[in-house]
């Protein structure tokens, strides 16, 4: 039986990687390529298919409809390719990657879809780490971590996972008495549930809503969202949390005050080292994150 002409795999690696991260110059410094050198791979796939993929304006890379159908066409197989070649290297051994997260984001976001990466590549497990100073031990005792932040220190490899609105939040109860509305004499008679490390959510929320001078009969600090969700549901406080949070908690106690949308300061970011996106355990994870858009 004649053997099928593979496709450039370098070109379509290149292909691949632009799809997923959505921009031609992320591609590029991750592939540790020159931007003029991953568009001549990608013409070169170009040439092999016969079809427009990216239309091209400048630096800009968009893709076409015929990009799109090639992308959605060939990504599955891709995918269980690689986990045929992974399944038949190293002598099966197990694939391990130590990831830092916070709690929330890992009982609301990780782990309801890790079952999906465990089909996907079911040698690779996950030590989770949700102690403090994340970011100072990547690279050390961590081999990568998902952080609440505002942006990521410079030299790491750093990808945004979203972008969130700013919400007080409270109980059902605390909203009936005050209204939902309330004016600065109702607020600062009330305490606030602020997390330690997003302490600017506070300061846009009042913003936002006119009242940068609001203070507080008192401000309570805590280390764990979920742990401020749960005191916000129990009287205890108006927490300040990012209106994913609440949606995926769906906890029928809670309500929140205002209905204005305010940007919030910090997202969600995956980091590790440069260095560290050759590690097989994290080059899965990672690539399984964006494609799984947590």
């Amino acid at each position: 039986m004649p053997i099928r002409r593979l496709p450039p795999l370098r070109a379509l690696e290149a292909f691949m990687r632009t799809v997923r991260l959505g921009s031609a110059r992320a591609a590029a410094a991750e592939l540790g390529l020159s931007p003029s050198a991953l568009s001549r791979r990608i013409g070169n796939l170009e040439d092999f298919t016969g079809k427009k993929l990216f239309s091209r304006s400048g630096q800009t890379m968009k893709l076409t409809d015929e990009g799109r159908a090639f992308y959605e066409a060939v990504q599955p197989h891709l995918d269980a390719l690689a986990a045929a070649v992974e399944n038949q290297s190293e002598n099966l051994q197990l694939l391990r990657l130590r990831l830092g997260t916070l709690p929330l984001f890992g009982a609301q976001r990780l782990f309801p879809r890790l079952p999906e990466l465990r089909k996907l590549h079911p040698r690779l497990h996950i030590d989770i780490d949700t102690g403090p100073h994340l970011i100072d031990r990547v690279g050390d005792t961590l081999d990568a971590a998902i952080l609440l932040t505002t942006r990521p220190e410079p030299g790491f490899h750093a990808v945004q996972l979203d972008q969130n609105t700013v919400h007080a939040i409270c109980s059902r109860e605390l909203a009936e008495e005050i209204g939902s509305n309330p004016g600065i004499e109702a607020l600062e008679k009330q305490t606030f549930l602020i997390h330690s490390d997003l302490p600017q959510s506070f300061d846009a929320w009042k913003m936002a809503i006119g009242m940068p001078n609001l203070h507080p009969a008192a401000i309570d600090h805590y280390d764990s969202g979920q742990l401020i969700l749960e005191a916000a549901a129990q009287g205890l406080g108006i927490a300040m949390m990012h209106d994913d949070h609440l949606k995926r908690a769906r906890d029928p106690r809670l309500a929140h005050l205002f209905d204005v949308e305010v940007q919030s300061p910090y997202s969600y970011w995956f980091v590790c080292r440069p260095m560290d996106l050759e590690n097989r355990p994290v080059r899965m994870f990672y690539d399984w994150l964006i494609d799984a858009g947590l």
